[in-house]
This record gives structure tokens, C-alpha cells and sequence, in this order.
């Protein structure tokens, strides 16, 4: 399939495009909701089909700048011509902008209702892109893809729900579910894992930008024999911070993070008295860091705010 880029199906990069789409926005035009959700989408496929070529090997033989330069214009192509679709990520942020601007959803061309699965919905996406002469191929990217079907490949690389709210929102039904497995508190999970992952900002992500959906920080021993993603990390060595490369775990979705942490503490011999005092934050703080969960010497402390964090939370939704 080819593609065409014109002045009306690209991303905003230049001065007058920008200053255009701003112009919209300050006169409060309904449209400019959605075309700006349009950019957002647009940045986000160019960043997750820029991942995946990274990952793919390459030969070497063919590979310069001229050819990189026609690559990178092909997934700009790729890009723009997947944002947009009904029912997918631009009607999600075109809803949420529009409600900032103080304007209604529906007015900009989309119904909340209707956004990420509100509606059934399945598109082609392209295997084969062909630019200027050229093509590229995308593998991973092609056949029809409804919602609730396989779109593994898009949540590998979709953004983490970010701030305290929307955090502790989005986990509430996996900790609630592993709660009650366990014993575990799903306000101490959630605080936990807000912690660690400074509310959904810092997650730990593999080299290729995947999702290690490891919301507890939790490394792979030599006794784990599941996925992997290698970062860089601050560990706390003789009091003082340092730099170090380390591995986490990694699973298939958020629920199974929470699954592992719980079986991790209601398993593991060293954190008995963690288990014994779930009646109090700071206790189940306190015995976690006398445990060794963390090298940060004030691990405790920091741990008990973000768990009242949780629960105040948890309560404003409830309210």
C-alpha cells in the first residue's frame, strides 16, 4: 500500500503548523481538541515504530545516511496515516482536552463514550509502506487489530497512567484482586508501587522502550527465570548513592507485577514480620526496609507517606 503525506496529514513540526494549531486552541475551536490529540497520537506511533526498528537487526551492507534518512521519513508516513482511527488513543485525548478547554467532547468530532473501546472497532494497518521509491516493511504492525483483540504489540509501548490519581485509579482492580489473595493491604501495593515508580513518571522500561510492567522494582535474581529489562539504577552503597547497572524482572501485564510482589513478601522467609504487620503502614514500612527490600536508608518513611498518599487517594475516588 502507498501513502502520500500532504500539508493536512502531517505532524506539526514547523513553525507555522504549530503556530497555527495554537491559534485554534486560543480561540477555543473544537476542532483544535482533536487535531492536537491527532499530534500527540501521531508523536507516540512515530516513537513506538521508531523502537521497534531499533530492535530490528540490521545488515549493514545497505545502511547510510541517505537510507536512514528515507526510513525515518517512511515512519513519519507510517505514523501520521495510524493516528486518528475511531475508537482509538486520539478520541481518549481529544475527550480529556477538550474538558480542559472547557468544551464538550462531542462538540470536537468525538464521544467519550466511545473512546479505547467505547465502540467496536478494526483497522487495516499497512504491512508494507512505500515512500519516494522505496518501501519498508512493518511485520509487526500489519492485519486488522479490533479492540479487545491482539494488541499485545500496542501495549508493550503505551504510556503508563501518570500522576497520583490516575495511578492509583487505574491499579486499584489488580491490588484489590491481589488483596484479597493475599492479605496484603491494596493500599500498600498501591502506595508501594506508587513509590517506586514515582506514580506511573519512571517506570522500568527494556533498551527497545518496552514495557517491563515491573510497578515494585523487583530484580531478576539468579532464581528468576522470566523476561528481563537491564537499567540503570541508584542503589545506596555504604550510605551514599551510586550508579548501577542492574536487572528487573519483567512480566506480561500490571495485575501480574502486583501477583509476583505478593507472592514475593507472603513467600520469602526474610519478610515474615512484613506479613505479621499489615495492620500498620509504617510498621509494614519499617519491617520491609529492616528486610533489605530497599538500600535507601530512609526507605521506610518515604514508603509510609506514599501509602497515606494511596489511601487518600482511594478515598476521593471513593467519594
Amino acid at each position: 500500500m502507498s501513502m502520500m503525506l500532504n500539508a493536512n496529514n502531517a505532524l506539526a513540526t514547523d513553525v507555522n503548523s504549530l503556530n497555527g494549531l495554537k491559534n485554534q486552541a486560543n480561540a477555543k475551536n473544537p476542532q483544535a481538541a482533536r487535531e492536537a490529540a491527532k499530534q500527540l497520537e501521531s508523536l507516540f506511533m512515530h516513537e513506538m515504530i521508531k523502537s521497534m526498528r531499533q530492535a530490528t537487526m540490521k545488515s549493514g551492507l545497505l545502511d547510510n545516511e541517505s537510507s536512514k534518512l528515507a526510513d525515518s521519513m517512511m515512519d513519519q508516513q507510517l505514523s501520521v496515516s495510524m493516528s486518528g482511527m475511531p475508537g482509538g488513543l486520539t478520541d481518549a485525548i481529544t475527550a480529556q482536552i477538550a474538558r480542559s478547554m472547557g468544551l464538550d467532547p462531542d462538540d470536537s468530532g468525538t464521544s467519550a463514550a466511545t473512546a479505547l473501546g467505547g465502540m467496536e472497532r478494526s483497522f487495516s494497518i499497512p504491512s508494507t509502506v512505500s515512500f519516494a521509491g522505496r518501501s519498508a516493511r512493518y511485520p509487526g504492525l500489519s492485519g486488522a487489530s479490533p479492540v479487545g483483540g491482539n494488541t499485545a504489540f500496542l501495549d508493550a509501548y503505551a504510556p503508563s497512567p501518570q500522576g497520583r490519581d490516575n495511578f492509583v485509579q487505574s491499579h486499584s482492580g489488580s491490588a484489590q484482586r491481589v488483596a484479597r489473595e493475599s492479605g496484603i493491604p491494596a493500599s500498600y501495593m498501591l502506595g508501594q508501587a506508587g513509590h517506586e515508580t514515582g506514580w506511573g513518571k519512571s517506570e522500568i522500561r527494556g533498551d527497545n522502550g518496552t514495557n517491563s510492567f515491573n510497578l515494585f522494582g523487583i530484580k531478576a535474581t539468579g532464581s528468576w527465570s522470566g523476561k528481563v529489562a537491564e537499567i540503570t539504577t541508584t542503589e545506596y552503597i555504604d550510605g551514599a548513592p551510586r550508579k548501577v547497572k542492574a536487572k528487573f524482572r519483567a512480566y506480561d501485564s500490571y495485575e501480574d507485577s502486583f501477583r509476583d510482589y505478593a507472592r514475593l513478601i507472603t513467600e520469602n522467609p526474610r519478610y515474615a514480620q512484613a506479613v505479621q504487620s499489615t495492620g500498620s503502614a509504617t510498621a509494614y514500612a519499617t519491617a520491609l526496609q529492616k528486610a533489605g527490600y530497599a538500600t535507601d536508608p530512609l526507605y521506610a518513611s518515604k514508603l509510609s507517606r506514599a501509602i497515606q498518599s494511596a489511601q487518600n487517594a482511594q478515598q476521593g475516588t471513593q467519594g
